[in-house]
Parts: structure tokens; sequence; C-alpha cells
């Protein structure tokens, strides 16, 4: 009978709170949602990371015919010269893990390939990109030390390492994760407000009903808990439509069309999706669970 009476409680009041409590699915979905693409996100910067410092690589660029670099002085690389560069990364192992020599022409090719769908690529001639040593580190970290024992070394123009570049995009990734989960801590925080002015509105809507269950020696907790259930319920559909989104997203999005067009890229995916849905449905049931409870401690007195 206790709990017939509780169920029936809860359907009236999400009846008579109707508009309400769908405000509340809706902001809770949106919030989580935005919170959820933020987690991803920054599990996508984690993933490429660690994909990508792997395959870190220094080019060390040698002067050619028409080089500006002042340690070129007009005059291109000598095969002494190449050869001496090539001796020096060989005594750096095991540091050095592999070494690439890609001639003008190859890397004019691979300038063609990467770039084949942009204006830049018919501006480019061979010999506008000079040979190069790529060196793949054992120690994508240790960066600087070959960058150092190049830079300013006979026969060489300059020495680009890849990783301040990938610091520069991760930076603004990063950026956009921040910003994703400073807009979705502002929606969690209207969702509080909304179901703390859920619970105020239905407690003093039956507010004479709270008092004949005093009267007859309900209890507290047989008070209270069906207007925490409403907004629970609530929640929880939120959560899942907010869950179903996030699948969505990564299965008819990320799954069919960006791993597509990024097939080298380590990619998020809906496995990720299901590893973060228990953490964001457990926060934001403890968030609905907490925020009734305060309130109904404070402006329903039984």
């Amino acid at each position: 009978m206790r709990l017939q009476f509780m169920l029936s409680e809860i359907w009236i009041g999400l009846r008579r709170n109707l508009s309400i409590a769908v405000s509340v699915m809706l902001v809770t979905t949106v919030s989580l949602y935005l919170l959820g693409l933020g987690l991803l996100a920054q599990r996508e910067v984690d993933t490429l990371k660690g994909y990508w410092y792997d395959r870190i690589q220094v080019s060390i660029f040698m002067c050619g015919d028409d080089s500006a670099e002042a340690n070129c002085a007009g005059k291109p690389v000598s095969e002494e010269q190449k050869t001496a560069l090539k001796d020096q990364l060989d005594q750096m192992k095991p540091l050095v893990k592999n070494v690439y020599y890609e001639s003008e022409q190859q890397a004019y090719d691979r300038f063609q390939e990467q770039f084949r769908n942009s204006p830049l690529a018919s501006n480019i001639r061979v010999g506008d990109i000079p040979q190069s040593y790529r060196v793949q580190l054992s120690d994508p970290t240790k960066y600087e030390v070959v960058v150092s024992a190049f830079e300013g070394a006979p026969g060489v123009g300059r020495v680009q390492d890849q990783q301040k570049t990938l610091d520069k995009l991760f930076k603004v990734m990063n950026g956009i994760t921040i910003a994703s989960l400073g807009l979705a801590f502002i929606m969690i925080i209207c969702a509080i407000l909304l179901m703390a002015t859920t619970i105020r509105q239905a407690a003093f809507t039956r507010r004479r009903e709270t008092g004949i269950m005093k009267l007859v020696g309900a209890s507290n907790l047989t008070i209270r808990l069906p207007f925490v259930m409403e907004i629970v319920l609530a929640t929880a559909v939120g959560v899942s439509a907010a869950v179903g989104l996030l699948w969505a997203t990564m299965r008819f999005l990320v799954v069919p069309y960006v791993a597509q067009v990024l097939p080298d890229v380590a990619l998020v995916g809906v496995m990720d999706v299901w590893l973060i849905a228990p953490y964001l449905g457990g926060l934001m049931l403890s968030i609905a669970i907490v925020t009734s409870w305060v309130t109904l401690w404070r402006y329903l007195r039984v």
C-alpha cells in the first residue's frame, strides 16, 4: 500500500508540473550532452597525443641552391657534409631511432599529395622544399637534443621539430574542450536552479496534502520521497536522452564521415560513450538527489 501510494503521488506530481518536468529533462539533456562532448574531446586530445607524439620527427633541412638561410651562405650542401650529418645521427643512437632521407623530388611529391586540393600545390616547384633527414626519436620529449646538435651545422639550413606544431594544435583543441566544459557547467547550474524551483513549486502546490499526511503520522521520508523521485525520474530521462545523442553523434557522424576523411587519425568512438555514460548519469542523478533533498529540507517544513 505504501509503495502504491508513493507511485500515485509521483504520478500526480509529474502530471501537475508536466511542463517544468519536461524543462528539467531538456536542461539535463543539453547540459550532459555538452559535458559529454567536452569529455570526449579531452579523450580525443589524449588519444592524439599518444598517437602523434610517438611519431614525432625532427626534420633537418639541408641547404639548397636557392636557400635563403644565413647558415647556407648561398651554397648547397655538399656530399661530404651530408655524410657527416648522417654519421653524427648514427652516433646519437639509441635516442635516434630511425633516420629517413628525403630528396627534393620526394619532398615535392609528398607535398603534392598532401595538398592536392589546395591552390598551394600549383605554386610549388621541385627544389622549393629542400632535401632533408627526417629523424624519429625513441624518446620524443628529448627532441631539443637533436635540434641543438644540428642547428647551425655545416650544410644545414634549418631544423624543424613537429612537436611545436602539434603543441599549438593541441592547445587549440584544449581551448575548445575547456569552452565546452565551461558551457556545460553553466547549463548544470541552470539545471540545479530549475530543480530547486520545481521542488518549491510542487511543495507549495501540495502543502495541504503534506499537512494531512503529517497529521496521520506519515514519516518525513514518506512525505519527501515522492518529491525527490519526481526530479530523479525527470533527470533520468534527460540522462538517457543525452547518452543517446552522444551515441548518435559518434555512430552517425564521427564513424562514417570523420573517420573516412581522416583514416590515419586515431578517433574516439561509440565505446568511449559507454565508458563515460556511467559517470555522466551518476553525476547528474547525484545532483538531482542532493538538490531535491536540500530544497525540501529548507522549504518543506514537516
